[in-house]
């Protein structure tokens, strides 16, 4: 087995203390013997939810050697509230530790810069790897087997019992409800995420009148696996956007038959197809559906893009997004987009709750626009919202006010928009007539949908597990100002030539797969885009020289990454290959003595 460097893994420390073990706290001298695996994570982040699932096979194979420790490191500031991460612990079904650290004081002891990233420490207390973004589970899983290899020769692995202990069960109708549609006869459909559901409940929207789905994971004509986004289609059929089946399924409320439309069960990897017959085509995370020109239109949070079912041809199509992760509008096909959650049709507008840029954005057709194909013809526009990094809690004009990852949007009779203010704990209106934002209702818990029901609106409070109905009031509440900026501390940086290096090896017994031309790519850009005056764009090379612009002090460097790596063995026909990919935002300085290089992990050690 190749050597590796061996850097002692720093304690693990957190303010908000440690979940899923009973009340006991945790040090790595308590895990010596064990293989540890430290999965750095936020639970706004779509990213660290997929690599929740890739996980799980893994935890499950090697219980009495592995331990895996979740860190919770928060980018909004909602994220850093104790509670909020003990609802997400149970929400996402995490069935390992968690360390809660609010100040990201583990954190920055790792030196991590992205979310997800995976740290793994030997029996011995030494970091031997680090991975950053998606698809790591294969390479993990590997270093895993030859860690147990080499530590039971060398008499340093201990098996036996992790430290999980499951928190008790909590007896509610609904477990962190997601999304709801109101049905023709005025019952609710609601998607009851976390038991892997759909509920019907009475027009009083408490009153449980039947259940949909065993309550077990899968992709079988009675199981879910996490449902969100609800859409009622013309012909009374119900589309269900099966969150982490990664497909669409139609459900049928007059004969409770369920069938999948869309999606092969598997996630969408950057090369993959993004057209075609739907049952063949791989779909990531899909969060949202609504009915509009048409077409079901879905909210890909997975990928940061919108695509479209046509259930007349059976195909699926993207529709807007690059996949590149931020706020950029123009023609839907250059759009770029941060976890849309949420949608509402009206009219000629599609909206949309672009969750991680706590932004409200539409879509619509250009005056001249021929839409042929899904996205030809349409433009992105954002209503309220700046970027990834600025967030709040702010009435008022909408080019100052404030959103805290809002995950959905309700189209109301007079043409504005309410919009569920997830992480502020409230119901926010989007007026387009007079441009303005207001505050409809607050003390809501982690509302992420609403429904129109005669002249009430039906809030799915998603942390209080219910459905709360509110009179639409004629006149909007207003509540101090908040705004906020992520917590995340600035990488100092000097002027001139700056140096990116993002570090990429191969796992063992693979190569970088050139059969077909590049298996690496690298995309950066500039919040603001003065920041850089040389080094934008797309390449090959997974280093570049960036020229910093003279006059710009501050900003954030966006940087994607991805490689793509194959068995290495000739005696192998068809081997199997993996795509590793990470976006990193990074918030910069400019200053003097600050580094010339910046060093992004996306696989391995940075030796440097």
């Amino acid at each position: 087995m190749a050597s590796r460097a061996r850097v002692r893994a720093p304690e693990l420390v957190g303010k908000g203390g440690w979940l899923n073990t009973g009340g006991n706290d945790l040090t790595l001298s308590d895990l010596r013997g064990r293989i540890v695996i430290l999965d750095f994570w936020t639970f706004c982040c779509v990213n660290c939810l997929h690599v929740l699932d890739e996980l799980r096979e893994l935890e499950e194979r090697h219980r009495d050697s592995v331990v895996i420790i979740g860190v919770h490191s928060p980018k909004f500031v909602h994220e850093a509230e104790h509670q909020a991460v003990v609802d997400a612990v149970e929400r996402y079904g995490v069935e390992h530790p968690v360390l809660d650290d609010p100040e990201l004081a583990t954190w920055k002891q790792y030196a991590v810069r992205a979310w997800p990233t995976l740290v793994v420490i030997d029996p011995e207390g030494y970091v031997v790897a680090q991975h950053a973004g998606e698809g790591h589970a294969h390479a993990i899983g590997k270093l895993v087997e030859e860690l147990i290899a080499e530590h039971t020769a060398k008499g340093t692995l201990r098996r036996g019992d992790g430290p999980y202990v499951p928190p008790e069960p909590v007896a509610t109708d609904l477990r962190f409800p997601g999304k709801a549609v109101r049905l023709p006869g005025g019952t609710f459909l609601v998607s009851d995420t976390t038991r892997h559901q759909l509920v019907e409940l009475a027009a009083d929207g408490e009153q449980v009148l039947r259940r949909i789905g065993t309550g077990e994971r899968g992709l079988g004509p009675d199981t879910f696996n996490e449902p969100q986004g609800l859409a009622l289609l013309p012909d009374g059929t119900v589309a269900v956007a099966d969150t982490v089946n990664h497909a669409i399924r139609l459900f049928d409320p007059a004969t409770d038959a369920l069938e999948t439309v869309a999606g092969t069960g598997k996630q969408w990897w950057q090369g993959s197809p993004t057209a075609g017959p739907a049952r063949e085509v791989d779909l990531s995370s899909p969060w949202d559906l609504a009915w509009w020109q048409d077409r079901l239109w879905i909210a890909m949070a997975g990928v940061h893009q919108i695509w479209t079912y046509d259930p007349a041809d059976g195909t699926v199509a993207v529709a807007a997004g690059t996949t590149n992760e931020g706020l950029v509008d123009g023609p839907a096909a250059e759009a770029w987009f941060a976890q849309p959650s949420g949608l509402a049709a009206a009219g000629d507008r599609l909206w949309i709750a672009d969750s991680e840029t706590s932004a409200v954005r539409w879509i619509e057709r250009e005056a001249d626009g021929d839409a042929d194909a899904p996205g030809d013809g349409y433009v992105v526009r954002t209503a309220v919202g700046t970027g990834l990094f600025d967030f709040g809690h702010r009435d008022g004009a909408a080019g100052q006010a404030l959103l805290q990852h809002p995950l959905g949007v309700t189209a109301l009779p007079d043409g504005s928009v309410a919009v569920a203010d997830t992480y502020n704990h409230a119901l926010r209106r989007y007026d387009p007539a007079s441009g303005e934002v207001t505050t409809l209702a607050t003390d809501l818990r982690e509302p992420s949908a609403a429904v129109l029901a005669d002249d009430d609106i039906v809030v799915v409070e998603s942390a209080r597990h219910r459905l709360t109905r509110l009179r639409l009031p004629e006149e909007a509440v207003r509540v101090e100002s908040v705004a906020h900026r992520t917590q995340r501390a600035a990488t100092d940086i000097a002027g001139g030539t700056l140096r990116l290096d993002v570090v990429f090896q191969a796992p063992a017994g693979q190569k970088l797969d050139t059969r077909y031309g590049p298996s690496t790519r690298l995309l950066v850009s500039a919040t603001p885009p003065e920041l850089l005056a040389d080094g934008a764009g797309a390449g090959t090379d997974l280093a570049r020289d960036l020229l910093l612009a003279d006059g710009v002090a501050e900003g954030v460097l966006h940087v994607s990454a991805m490689a793509a790596s194959c068995d290495d063995d000739p005696d192998i026909e068809y081997p199997a290959c993996h795509v590793h990919q990470q976006d990193w935002g990074v918030p910069v300085r400019v200053t003097e003595g600050g580094a010339a290089r910046l060093g992004l992990v996306l696989a391995g050690l940075d030796a440097e």
